[in-house]
C-alpha cells in the first residue's frame, strides 16, 4: 500500500532572470549572476539543486544518527556537478542539457571509525529522496494550465 505525500512549490518570474517562491512563509529566490545578465539576487537553479541535495543528505544524516544513537557532531557536505551550458543556450551539443555527473562528498565529525563513517554515509544516501531521484530518475511530466 502506498502512502504518497505531495510536495508542491509555485515559482513566479520576478525582474530579469530572478524567480521567486513563497515556501511555507519563506521567500526563496534564484537568479543568474550579473555577468550572465541576471541581478545576482540569489543562487542559480543549478546551485540551488546541488544545495538541496546537500541539505537533504544533512537532514537525513540527523535522522539516521538519532535513530542509530550516533553522536553526530557535524557534517560538511560538498556537492559538485558537471554540465555543458551549450544546450541550455540553444546551441548544438553532444552532451545532455543536465548534469553529466554529480559528486557528493561528506566530512563527518562523529565518534565512528572511517569504515563506520563510510557505512553511515551509504545509509544516509540510500534514504535521501533527492539522492534517489537523481540516481534513479523520476518520471517528469509538464503541462500547460
Amino acid at each position: 500500500m502506498s502512502n504518497l505525500k505531495t510536495v508542491s512549490v509555485n515559482a513566479t518570474m520576478a525582474d530579469g532572470f530572478a524567480i521567486q517562491a513563497n515556501i511555507d512563509g519563506h521567500t526563496v529566490s534564484i537568479d543568474q549572476p550579473t555577468s550572465a545578465k541576471g541581478t545576482g539576487t540569489g543562487p542559480t537553479p543549478l546551485q540551488m539543486l546541488l544545495f538541496a541535495v546537500g541539505g537533504c543528505i544533512g537532514t537525513i544524516g540527523r535522522i539516521v544518527a538519532f535513530q542509530q544513537k550516533i553522536a553526530l557532531h557535524s557534517m560538511q557536505i560538498t556537492v559538485e556537478g558537471d554540465y555543458n551550458p551549450a544546450g541550455l543556450m540553444g546551441k548544438p551539443s553532444d552532451d545532455r542539457v543536465g548534469f553529466t555527473e554529480i559528486r557528493i562528498s561528506a566530512k563527518i565529525d562523529a565518534d565512528l571509525s572511517d569504515e563506520q563513517k563510510a557505512q553511515f554515509l551509504d545509509d544516509v544516501c540510500q534514504r535521501c529522496p533527492l539522492h534517489d531521484n537523481l540516481s534513479h530518475g523520476s518520471k517528469v511530466a509538464h503541462s500547460l494550465v
